[in-house]
């Protein structure tokens, strides 16, 4: 769940810094440039990330046809005491999961601090999923409502 959440944070970002407020691909490889991609420089670009993001939110798949890796694989985190990051294996990116998504955390906390006081923030993050501990009148009102 959390690398689903994390190829989603790029578009969340794009979106809620954007003035329509909507998700793009160009967007999340913006960001992605921004934020991310340093770290990644020779293995990871913005838009083999986009095309992952694409293919495991949609399909399920580490592998998408347009990507320049066949697919995306990582080692499954506690298995063992080798970390395996930024490896190319035969024609596979191989990256940690766990580093993978606390580098897209760090990217979020540095946008944030960019953009948190902005305008477009503060109109887009209105329309952003929250939590009403009292619920969300005229809908529901008694009980906490996520919407």
């Amino acid at each position: 769940m959390s690398l689903f959440a994390a190829l989603a944070k790029p578009d969340i970002c794009g979106a809620i810094g954007s003035e329509n407020g909507l998700a793009h691909s160009d967007k999340y490889k913006d960001w992605f440039n921004e934020y991310v991609a340093h770290k990644y420089t020779g293995f990871l670009t913005a838009e083999d990330c986009c095309l992952f993001r694409c293919s495991l939110l949609h399909q399920g798949s580490s592998q998408h046809p347009k990507s320049g890796y066949s697919r995306v694989i990582f080692v499954e985190p506690s298995t063992t005491t080798y970390v395996f990051h930024c490896n190319i294996m035969n024609d596979a990116l191989n990256i940690d999961v766990c580093i993978f998504c606390n580098d897209i955390i760090e990217g979020a906390r540095a946008w944030l601090q960019k953009y948190e006081e902005t305008e477009l923030y503060k109109k887009n993050y209105g329309k952003s999923m929250s939590r009403y501990p009292n619920g969300l009148a005229p809908y529901i009102v008694g009980v906490p409502v996520i919407g």
